[in-house]
């Protein structure tokens, strides 16, 4: 009796990380919402103090409510003075932001 060759199963292409990601509902909505918040800080960017630019990240937009992440208490306290100036400016370039909360990162 001949015995058969064997066949190597075929794999599917490859995806890129992207790919994967804007193919699943769930990663294709968290990606669109991290972009929503990196949006967000490179519209808001110019209006902060530069000493204070590297201190604050973009964190979550849940329900037209965006979180700073920010690097201490001062930073903290400037961008809440500074929150109605904020708001006001990422309403008027169509963002749909109610409202600001800042949080002070932990330090690692």
């Amino acid at each position: 009796m001949a015995s058969r060759p064997l066949l190597s199963p075929r794999r599917p292409p490859a995806l890129s990380l992207h790919e994967a990601a804007e193919s699943s509902p769930t990663l294709s909505g968290l990606m669109a919402r991290v972009r929503e918040a990196q949006a967000c800080l490179q519209a808001i960017r110019p209006l902060l103090p530069p000493g204070l630019r590297a201190g604050v990240q973009a964190g979550p937009v849940e329900e037209g409510r965006w979180c700073l992440l920010v690097d201490g208490s001062a930073t903290a306290a400037k961008l809440r003075q500074m929150t109605p100036m904020l708001l006001a400016h990422l309403r008027s370039q169509g963002f749909g932001i109610d409202a600001l909360r800042i949080k002070v990162r932990g330090r690692a």
